[in-house]
């Protein structure tokens, strides 16, 4: 019950709303003229919307009277309005007269003026007469003196809202608000029960103007939108009669239909009929006192047919078929859809589009029909022997596809292959009479590392098998070239045939140059090409001149392919052939440095730093001065990484730690301990072996016994 007695309070009557009201209309608070509509429920039947709810429901469409238009020329003069009267010309002076509640405004030391319910010229003429008691003359030409009388602040009117709205209440608006404007502010009509077309302004206890939204929203009139009075009453009444309508209309909805209306306005307010829709008949949903029926409007009664009240109008959708289509695909100049007219022949609708193409091919062609059931067939047509008239000529029905193949359409894609020393290899479209020199045009010509030795030819075996051993599947052709890469006349002559495939050979001692890289202490660093496959690090490093005095070799860095290769350039040097000395690669590089005279500590020790070097000091000494071991230390797992990236581990035995010797440009590491692991077994794992360990013991004592 309290939920109920909440949800009635929300449709009470609402407390008067206020206007504030400044010294001039442009100072009239707007933004209470043009409060927000309440929420409204939404319209649940079928899910259709009722046809003009969402007026007032846009929050972008307020209705708010502008203030800043001059005054109309019917606005009536009532309580809380403000004048202003400019006297000018030989005399100067302005008033600023509200009109008072008993609707009269002071001048001066004169008698009040009553302006109520006047006009602005008629109250301009009223006070006008009276200020001539103090200006002699006023408004005439021989005077010098005029005067004009504006409206300033509006006043506020009181409006009621009742009936079917969704918010009845009484409204505080401004005194420009209209019909439409209060309707606003109250949410409208309440699209469960309210009536858009019957909406009844009520002045004095006396129906003064019926409003219908629907001119509003189908004709942009407004005629009826009268502006509202101080105690005017809105009502608005329940809907008579509402129909639905759905499916392919331009604006599906419920729309209310009044007395002597007809289903083909019905069909008018939803903007008529898409371009999908059945326009043969609709399908009619009515209620009766007992249950529903289903009827069939053709389209020939529309126009006189009375709707009634529940009705849902359906408008379907025309099918996707067609009555009298054929087509036409393959080899003919306009291939596609074409009307199928009465009599219509194959021979017909060749000529429709547009005749044959001379890549027909003419020993069959297929038209796949439809039988009564709907079930497809083929029907296979000698288009050689019809288009000469020697059959008959066959006759079409509705949903023909007819199919004539082109000769290309019955073979493989004929191609031929070009593949190395020439400027773009690939495959490339077959023609006839195509020869090895048209090719190699099509493919740019010849690379630079081409060869005049050769040019082969791969061909598929087909029928002319035999000269060919029983386990050859290819025929090769093999052309010689001269000196500027031409073939001679006898094998330019040559014709490929289709999938033959062509390969240029490159020259045996052709390639790119190679190039490797010697940096740091050497008297001409920089790129070197590879001379021949045998060069060796020792070569590369005589060709750029020796190595100066400082150069440290122990520091030699080796990259190749991104990687740090470790090296002994010392023991290459004096013995060549020992197998560090690599032969080089493209992409090669070397850097040999000054001797580098610091140490890196790095890893588990309490300060990582980087220290001079010096020979007297030992491993322990480094460690010691980045601050020695911290408890995450694996001491014994201590290893040094060289200058030329060679690594050497911390050794020991019976406790005795040998570490490795120390040199310039080292780095120490000291790693981290390994982690603890847990058991890998689980507790229930654990007793399972150990029952079975048990169980076992148990089977070998009992062997013993009987032993």
């Amino acid at each position: 019950m309290r939920a109920r007695v909440a949800e009635l309070n929300n449709y009470s009557v609402q407390e008067p709303q206020t206007v504030s009201t400044g010294d001039s209309r442009e100072q009239t608070d707007k933004a209470s003229l043009s409060t927000a509509p309440p929420s409204r429920p939404e319209a649940a039947e079928n899910k259709l919307p009722v046809f003009g709810a969402n007026l007032f429901a846009n929050s972008n469409l307020t209705f708010e009277p502008n203030l800043r238009i001059p005054t109309p020329k019917n606005y009536q003069i009532g309580p809380d309005d403000e004048l202003i009267i400019d006297i000018y010309g030989n005399a100067q002076r302005n008033y600023r007269a509200k009109v008072s509640p008993e609707g009269a405004v002071k001048l001066e030391n004169l008698i009040p003026v009553y302006v109520n319910g006047l006009t602005i010229e008629q109250a301009e003429q009223r006070i006008v007469s009276r200020l001539r008691q103090v200006y002699a003359g006023l408004n005439t030409t021989a005077s010098g003196i005029l005067a004009s009388v504006t409206l300033g602040s509006i006043r506020s009117i009181k409006v009621t809202l009742i009936g079917q709205v969704v918010k009845p209440g009484t409204y505080t608006l401004s005194s420009l608000a209209t019909v439409f404007n209060a309707l606003y502010v109250a949410g409208g009509p309440d699209p469960d029960r309210g009536s858009f077309r019957d909406i009844r302004v009520y002045r004095g206890n006396r129906l003064i103007r019926t409003l219908d939204i629907y001119d509003f929203l189908l004709r942009a009139d407004q005629k009826d939108n009268i502006r509202l009075q101080d105690q005017d009453i809105v009502f608005i009444n329940h809907y008579e009669t509402r129909v639905q309508l759905t499916g392919e209309v331009k604006q599906p909805a419920i729309y209310e239909v009044q007395q002597g209306e007809l289903l083909k306005n019905v069909l008018a307010f939803a903007g008529g009929f898409t371009e999908k829709a059945y326009t043969a008949s609709l399908t009619l949903r009515r209620n009766t006192p007992k249950e529903l029926q289903i009827f069939t409007v053709p389209a020939a009664d529309i126009p006189a047919f009375v709707p009634q009240r529940g009705d849902l109008y359906t408008v379907g959708a025309i099918i996707e078929r067609y009555e009298n289509r054929v087509t036409i695909n393959g080899a003919v100049f306009r291939p596609g859809v074409y009307a199928l007219q009465k009599n219509s022949s194959l021979r017909q609708l060749i000529a429709t589009a547009e005749g044959l193409r001379e890549d027909a091919f003419l020993n069959r062609a297929t038209i796949r029909r439809l039988r009564e059931n709907l079930d497809p067939e083929l029907i296979a047509v000698d288009l050689g022997k019809l288009m000469r008239g020697e059959v008959p000529d066959i006759m079409l029905q509705r949903e023909d596809v007819v199919e004539i193949p082109a000769f290309s359409d019955l073979r493989e894609n004929r191609v031929v292959t070009i593949m190395g020393a020439v400027n773009r290899p690939g495959p490339y479209a077959y023609a006839d009479s195509m020869s090895v020199a048209n090719l190699i045009v099509l493919a740019g010509g010849f690379t630079d590392g081409a060869t005049a030795s050769r040019i082969e030819i791969a061909r598929r075996v087909r029928k002319d098998t035999a000269d060919l051993p029983q386990t050859q599947n290819v025929r090769i052709f093999q052309f010689e070239l001269n000196d500027q890469l031409r073939l001679t006349e006898a094998d330019a002559r040559f014709v490929l045939s289709p999938f033959d495939q062509v390969f240029v050979r490159t020259s045996s001692r052709y390639e790119a140059q190679k190039t490797v890289i010697i940096t740091g202490e050497v008297p001409y660093p920089g790129a070197y090409p590879i001379r021949d496959k045998s060069e060796r690090i020792t070569e590369l490093i005589n060709r750029a001149g020796g190595l100066r005095p400082e150069a440290y070799l122990k520091a030699t860095r080796f990259i190749r392919n991104q990687e740090l290769v470790s090296v002994n350039i010392s023991e290459i040097i004096a013995r060549p052939s020992d197998s560090g000395n690599l032969l080089l690669l493209a992409g090669d590089s070397i850097h040999i440095p000054r001797k580098i005279e610091l140490v890196k500590i790095r890893g588990e020790v309490l300060n990582p730093s980087v220290v001079d070097f010096s020979y007297r000091k030992s491993i322990k000494s480094y460690v010691s001065e980045s601050g020695g071991f911290n408890s995450k230390a694996f001491r014994r797992k201590l290893y040094v990484i060289y200058a030329n990236g060679k690594a050497k581990h911390t050794r020991g035995f019976l406790g005795i730690r040998d570490y490795p010797d120390p040199e310039p440009g080292m780095e120490v590491v000291v790693p981290s301990k390994p982690s603890k692991t847990e058991s890998k077994l689980s507790p229930a794992e654990r007793v399972a072996v150990m029952t079975g360990i048990t169980s076992l013991a148990a089977v070998v004592l009992a062997i013993i016994r009987l032993f």
